[in-house]
């Protein structure tokens, strides 16, 4: 009886193991994953055939393309991505009021860059605030799409947030397209 005690923690403790999702890494294929609806809710998007989806489960700290990472601190969301898989659409969601994404792009090296916004939130207040380029200098203010020339090759930072000029909601769901 006793030893029989000893047991059913031991056997609760192994039910209660979290199964692993698997990475997938197809580059010209979308990626899906099964996840509880409670978890998982992504706006549906159409796709170039090339564009990839990454995922935005709020649970999920390294998401799930290689090399794609979030984090969350003080109200600054920030997202590190290896600019080699461009192109590519990520979602977000701001669910407080002043928060900004950084999305910083890793090994960029490409003479321009083509980024979009796209919401179906209304009068969702969004932009693309600044650009931080490999030598270090910002510019902006920009509105939801952006085309810039990018000189040197490094890391480029897309810092998106809302405007201090314009009303309007500051929560909701989101898609960036980066190509």
């Amino acid at each position: 009886m006793k030893k029989s005690l000893l047991l059913i923690p031991l056997i609760v403790i192994s039910c209660k193991k979290e199964s692993a999702v698997p990475m997938v890494s197809d580059k010209d294929s979308a990626v899906a994953t099964e996840m509880p609806d409670s978890v998982y809710k992504v706006d549906s998007v159409a796709l170039k055939k090339r564009d990839s989806i990454i995922n935005n489960a709020p649970a999920t700290k390294e998401v799930l393309r290689k090399g794609v990472m979030r984090n969350e601190k003080e109200g600054q969301i920030i997202r590190t991505a290896d600019a080699t898989q461009l192109p590519f659409t990520l979602g977000e969601k701001f669910t407080k009021d002043d928060q900004e994404l950084v999305l910083k792009l890793t090994h960029y090296d490409r003479p321009n860059i083509k980024a979009k916004i796209s919401t179906k939130e209304k009068d969702f207040n969004i932009r693309f605030n600044q650009i931080k380029l490999p030598n270090g200098d910002y510019d902006g203010p920009f509105g939801r799409e952006m085309t810039y020339e990018t000189p040197g090759k490094g890391e480029v930072w897309l810092i998106i947030g809302k405007s201090n000029m314009a009303s309007g909601n500051t929560q909701g769901s989101f898609t960036v397209s980066v190509e």
